[in-house]
């Protein structure tokens, strides 16, 4: 069983940032590809930035230039930095992993005024 758990969510201005934390209860970052999604209110959840064990990085393309995913294997924390932050940024964020079935946090919520 894995546990992840989300922080570092808040309320900033528009072209604020953030950065979100995902903590997992073991290491298992450094082998396995690890995603970032968010859900809007009323909107589905979409992939946000996805970082696989071997270094590659994956980007919605609304977030590019914007965000990115990096690890700290050593911390098993994973990380999420957003700048130029805009309202449409706003929803709640979840950390991702799949190892035979998904985990998910929480999540933590950004709101992003304008």
């Amino acid at each position: 069983q894995v546990q992840l758990m989300e922080s570092g969510g808040g309320l900033v201005q528009a072209g604020g940032s953030l950065r979100l934390s995902c903590a997992a209860s073991a290491s298992i970052f450094n082998i396995i590809p690890v995603a970032w999604y968010r859900q809007a209110p009323g909107k589905q959840r979409e992939l946000v930035a996805r970082s696989s064990g071997g270094g590659t990085t994956n980007y919605a393309d609304s977030v590019k230039g914007r965000f990115t995913i990096s690890r700290d294997n050593a911390k098993n924390t994973v990380y999420l930095q957003m700048n130029s932050l805009k309202p449409e940024d706003t929803g709640v964020y979840y950390c991702n992993v799949v190892i035979d079935i998904a985990y998910w946090g929480k999540g933590t919520l950004v709101t992003v005024s304008s």
